[in-house]
């Protein structure tokens, strides 16, 4: 596998687990990295998930990871930053940490692989695409749900 193979790789990965997120979240991407072997991604989530609702929403994430097979590396339980990091059977680390705001970011690093030229995502955002703005914007979109402040 190459870096472009690894990045196509990843993207699969991020779609899989917002695809579970039910309701859906709105969401942009995040920048592309790379090193001398490895490739990341990232998808930034533009839907404010309120304190009261971010147990919920790692627990899907958590439970989707683990039904797929995926080892549960670490788990960070602080109140206002926790962050669930695990690993594909295949050696690609994922995680899930929410920042500030309620904020949320997925990001898949692949292993070691072939190096090659990588494009950016050819997934569309289910929302604006954020196109030469970095850092992105807060949270901005809100949901009865996921920004509801009752659990």
């Amino acid at each position: 596998m190459d870096m472009q193979g690894a990045a196509d790789h990843a993207d699969g990965i991020l779609d899989a687990v917002l695809k579970e997120i039910k309701p859906e979240v709105q969401w942009a991407h995040g920048p592309t990295s790379t090193g001398s072997c490895d490739v990341s991604r990232m998808r930034v989530v533009m839907t404010v998930v309120s304190e009261e609702r971010r147990g919920s929403f790692l627990g899907v994430v958590d439970r989707f990871w683990r039904k797929s097979g995926y080892r549960i590396k670490a788990v960070n339980k602080d109140v206002d930053v926790p962050a669930i990091y695990a690993q594909t059977k295949d050696g690609f680390g994922v995680s899930l940490s929410i920042g500030g705001k309620g904020q949320a970011f997925f990001e898949v690093d692949s292993p070691c692989v072939k190096e090659s030229e990588v494009a950016e995502s050819t997934t569309p955002p289910n929302g604006p695409a954020y196109e030469g703005v970095y850092p992105l914007p807060r949270p901005n979109v809100r949901s009865d749900f996921w920004s509801a402040g009752a659990p």
